[in-house]
């Protein structure tokens, strides 16, 4: 493998974790039902934005089209939580 696949390999795993634990701290912040709940959005938002540039990345056009459906189900919270 090259060393240019090596870092491509270690990007990828990157984005796939930070997109699974921001998607988990999401979650875990709407499930409290708390008043700063809210904020679970905006993890779920950055969640999605990961595995957006994830399925591009990995051609997975399954995954980018539910992912770009996550994202405006994200931005609808976020407006909903702040008006």
């Amino acid at each position: 493998m090259t060393q240019r696949a090596v870092i491509r390999t270690r990007l990828d795993e990157a984005i796939e974790w930070a997109g699974t634990l921001l998607g988990l701290i999401g979650a875990g912040l709407l499930a409290l039902n708390m008043p700063n709940s809210g904020y679970g959005f905006i993890a779920f938002l950055v969640s999605n934005g990961c595995w957006i540039v994830w399925s591009i990345r990995g051609r997975a056009y399954g995954m980018l089209t539910m992912q770009i459906g996550f994202t405006v189900t994200s931005i609808t919270g976020i407006v909903r939580w702040i008006v």
